[in-house]
């Protein structure tokens, strides 16, 4: 990477902040109007895409239905399946603190890197373990002890590494035009899914030395492609985290590049605070907290049961639910990039109250399907296309909400406070489904989906109340 200008007009030493890239160092001053190169802006933007597509084949086997269907395979209970979804979020409770630690490090590179590099390394445990069980060497209940323990371990990592990760990320998109790049950001690693998660549910189906076997092949590719995916990094400029935190204010907005803005402090937003505790006295912020809390509670009593009702209750065998998850992520595709621009048009909030309000009555079609032609063929096709096209406005929109909501001092914490909010939140969800689902006294997971929908228009009351900078 070719080192980088930046045009200062006032260059003064004790005032200069520093940027740092894995090759490269840019500078910025408090007092000065600042350029920062067009192409520079661009190659991270590029290389962030990149490391979608690659990171969203890691997760091919360390989440999602392979790794479900894996545990289905040994037999697990709902329970378990409840602890898979479960650990993931609520291990965002350590987020704080990683927010903490990072705001101490000098480079949000090196501190993904040490962090998310471990993470996904560790997972060649859990192929090991799968070599051992067909070996004989290991049971069923020990591989799934292995498989939790793993999960575990590397969501403790991956939460130490998250807000610090989003908020390099903030600082290298423009404002103005973050709707349509995570737009489309998410519709690369949707294509990617749409490709790749039927081809490896046809390897872990149809693989010659059985369904467990086949897995361990899925993940040890998947592995190779995380490690590609942090390598996609070091290609994004990078940012110091002390200096970003010095960054107070830049008079001179007229004169950056569109393309360079993400760097400064938004034209409007939040006050600047001055300390974290001040965090709490942001009152926006806090309904925010209170509206992203009880959808995740909503959303996770009944999300982690979809793919557990589709192989348990109606049999189905893994390959019909990678095809229904491939049309999930077509429609999730197609639909990002036109969400993406209408965000940026009319705003985030308005989205998520009207799609939101969709995405809560979506469980309840889920009470009506069997098993029989016209469910397999129409009703769960066109369910799964639904839910594509709608989660991926939640979540584009939400993810777009919190970035414009949060300050740009002290950042990564404020993504931290959201994201331990939301795990905890959401694990709670988990494990009240799980609960539910497991007793057929209370419901079952027909239960599991009729309360999940009630909570779910409950959770997008105080959303009416945020509100959005900007709109």
């Amino acid at each position: 990477m070719d080192s980088v200008p930046i045009e200062t007009t006032a260059p003064l030493a004790s005032e200069i902040l520093q940027i740092t890239s894995p090759e490269t160092t840019l500078t910025l001053t408090t007092k000065s109007s600042i350029r920062i190169p067009k192409d520079a802006i661009r190659t991270s933007l590029k290389a962030s895409t990149v490391d979608s597509v690659f990171a969203a084949i890691f997760s091919l086997g360390t989440s999602g239905i392979l790794l479900s269907n894996f545990l289905v395979e040994l037999d697990a209970s709902p329970v378990v399946f409840g602890m898979l979804s479960s650990i993931p979020m609520l291990v965002n409770l350590i987020q704080p603190l990683g927010a903490y630690i990072s705001e101490l490090t000098t480079s949000r590179f090196r501190y993904s890197m040490w962090i998310f590099g471990t993470a996904r390394l560790l997972w060649l445990i859990l192929f090991i373990g799968v070599i051992l069980f067909n070996w004989g060497s290991v049971n069923s209940q020990q591989l799934e002890v292995l498989t939790l323990s793993i999960l575990l371990i590397t969501n403790l990592l991956a939460g130490l590494g998250s807000a610090s990760w989003l908020s390099w990320l903030a600082m290298i998109v423009p404002r103005r035009l973050r709707g349509r790049y995570f737009g489309l950001r998410n519709s690369a690693a949707s294509l990617t899914n749409l490709i790749s998660v039927p081809l490896a549910g046809l390897v872990v189906s149809h693989w010659y030395g059985g369904t467990i076997q086949g897995y361990g092949v899925v993940l040890i590719a998947s592995i190779f492609f995380g490690i590609l995916s942090l390598v996609c990094q070091y290609f994004k400029v990078d940012v110091n985290p002390r200096s970003q935190n010095e960054v107070v204010q830049f008079p001179h907005h007229h004169e950056v590049d569109d393309l360079s803005e993400s760097i400064l402090p938004p034209k409007i937003n939040p006050p600047q605070t001055t300390s974290v505790s001040s965090i709490w006295k942001n009152s926006n912020f806090l309904i925010f907290l209170l509206y992203f809390g009880l959808w995740m509670l909503a959303v996770n009593i009944s999300a982690p049961f979809f793919n557990l009702y589709m192989l348990d209750t109606l049999k189905l065998d893994v390959t019909w639910v990678t095809l229904y998850g491939s049309l999930q992520a077509g429609a999730n595709l197609l639909m990002l990039i036109l969400w993406g621009k209408l965000a940026d048009k009319i705003g985030n909030r308005r989205i998520l109250i009207s799609i939101g309000i969709l995405v809560a009555l979506t469980p309840l079609l889920w009470l009506g399907i069997g098993v029989n032609s016209l469910g397999i063929w129409l009703w769960l096709p066109l369910l799964h296309i639904l839910l594509g096209g709608t989660s991926a406005a939640i979540d584009l929109c939400n993810n777009n909400m919190q970035l414009g909501i949060a300050a740009v001092k002290n950042q990564s914490i404020y993504f931290a406070i959201a994201s331990a909010v939301a795990g905890f939140s959401g694990a709670l969800g988990t494990t009240i489904g799980s609960f539910i689902a497991q007793f057929s006294q209370y419901g079952g997971l027909l239960g599991v989906f009729a309360l999940s929908t009630a909570l779910r228009l409950v959770a997008l009351i105080p959303l009416l109340f945020v509100q959005e900078p900007g709109k």
